[in-house]
């Protein structure tokens, strides 16, 4: 089946080192405060989907998904609605991450945030472990929040660097 647009070119190897720096360092800060400063408490503060959030944020920077507003407006307004969905409806966890995802996604449509990697920390919220579900509310702010923000901060860096890239592309 053909389709109607070509595949896009190929990506330099200055673009691919880029990208590869900015994620090792996103995520590292992350895994840090997670496996070394908060190893001993109940907190969290890496989840898998600052995974795909790095793809995005450092390896595709003019994407309109990957943008400030949808970065960390997707994860948290996906980190509320997951939490609220494994609340009401953690007796039928089909349920609760079916609903958790399909209202992340119209949510995040709703407000313009709309980052791929939200759906996941909706789901997260839902079929994480107990560490997870312990935070409560509380699980918007850490990881959520303050994970994606610290990967921005990163982002903002390391993206603008080279003269050849600039982020962000808008702010909201």
């Amino acid at each position: 089946m053909k389709g109607e647009a070509k595949s896009p070119p190929n990506v330099g190897l200055t673009e691919i080192l880029w990208s590869w720096v900015g994620a090792f360092l996103g995520i590292s800060a992350v895994a840090f405060l997670n496996y070394d400063l908060l190893d001993t408490t109940d907190l969290v503060m890496i989840i898998g989907s600052f995974g795909a959030s790095a793809v995005l944020i450092y390896g595709s920077i003019t994407s309109p998904l990957a943008q400030p507003r949808n970065l960390v407006g997707g994860h948290i307004v996906s980190a509320i609605i997951g939490v609220a969905s494994y609340q009401l409806l953690s007796a039928h966890m089909w349920l609760a991450a079916s609903v958790a995802v399909a209202t992340a996604i119209a949510v995040m449509h709703i407000t313009k945030t709309l980052h791929p990697p939200g759906g996941a920390t909706a789901l997260i919220a839902v079929i994480g472990s107990s560490k997870i579900h312990a935070l409560g509310y509380f699980y918007v702010i850490a990881p959520v929040f303050i994970g994606a923000i610290i990967m921005l901060a990163v982002a903002l860096l390391i993206n603008n660097i080279s003269k050849n890239r600039k982020y962000p592309q808008f702010w909201y």
